[in-house]
């Protein structure tokens, strides 16, 4: 059996949760509570590790996108509405019916709506980053109020990224 492992960021915004194996990471959701409860160990795989420093650098404003692995936990349709989330450029935003066709399905807009709200790789996969077809903020599983403050965030340094570039 598979062994799995938490971690926690402590963000600007919330504690993070991170949950994986030594291969990959399976869960990045906000926490309900308030206090980092599982710290880095000696145990802690190198994968999660990754993930960890590389949110670090995302909030400190120095990444834009993640390298480390990830596992997604979903059904075939979903996993390819993921796969079209991960496409939308860093500080910018599609809608659900701009995801439904990029994936060759334009009436499938509810379903992705459906889909990007099972998604539990927060930021990795910018769920973040959908909003509604009359430019208004949609649900976040989150809060819309850290959708809001991820679009700012990356909106602002964005020029940062690529002037070290």
């Amino acid at each position: 059996m598979t062994k799995i492992y938490k971690l926690d960021y402590e963000s600007p915004i919330g504690v993070i949760e991170i949950i994986g194996t030594n291969e990959a990471v399976s869960s990045i959701l906000f926490s309900e509570g308030s206090k980092k409860v599982n710290d880095l160990h000696a145990e802690t795989p190198t994968v999660l590790e990754e993930c960890y420093n590389q949110l670090d650098e995302y909030f400190k404003g120095e990444r834009n996108e993640f390298t480390f692995p990830i596992q997604f936990e979903g059904t075939e349709f979903q996993k390819t509405v993921w796969e079209a989330l991960i496409k939308i450029p860093y500080a910018k935003t599609g809608s659900y019916k701009d995801i439904a066709v990029s994936i060759g399905n334009e009436k499938a807009i509810r379903a992705v709506g459906s889909a990007n709200g099972k998604n539990k790789l927060s930021i990795v996969i910018p769920c973040h980053r959908v909003i509604g077809s009359n430019g208004k903020l949609t649900g976040y599983a989150g809060g819309l109020w850290r959708k809001e403050w991820l679009l700012q965030h990356e909106k602002t340094c964005k020029n940062l990224i690529e002037v070290r570039k």
